[in-house]
């Protein structure tokens, strides 16, 4: 369905640090990194799209959070979604919901909720049940 997300940033060394840790413990990679640009982009491995891109806004104005705006990443599970926490906290982002089950969106939603260091919201979640062993 997307092609790319871009998510605008203040600073750029400081958010690639944070998405970088993030994200790679959802096994994403990184596509790359322009910082003369002040952008980067990862993507699923084996993919080519969709993208999610972060950089300096193209009209070179400061970068703010939408409101009502989330960025929502798959994690392969619930475990991954723990870890994804845990690396935007140590990161500089912000909780806004720690892990768990959220079963008024479903009976098998897990997810948490954070903010990055400009701000943006972001939910890494699972949707399906963890295997049994």
């Amino acid at each position: 369905m997307f092609s790319h997300v871009h998510t605008g940033v203040t600073d750029f060394e400081r958010a690639f640090a944070f998405y970088s840790a993030v994200l790679q413990e959802l096994d994403l990679v990184l596509t790359f990194k322009e910082g003369e640009r002040s952008w980067a982009g990862w993507r699923s491995r084996g993919a080519d799209r969709p993208l999610l891109l972060i950089g300096r806004p193209y009209d070179g104005a400061l970068a703010s959070a939408g409101n009502g705006q989330m960025v929502a990443l798959l994690a392969q599970s619930r475990n991954a979604v723990d870890r994804c926490h845990a690396a935007a906290l140590a990161n500089g982002g912000v909780s806004e919901g720690p892990p768990g089950l959220r079963p008024q969106y479903h009976a098998h939603y897990y997810g948490a909720y954070f903010r990055d260091p400009d701000g943006n919201k972001l939910c890494v979640c699972r949707h399906e049940p963890e295997p049994l062993l």
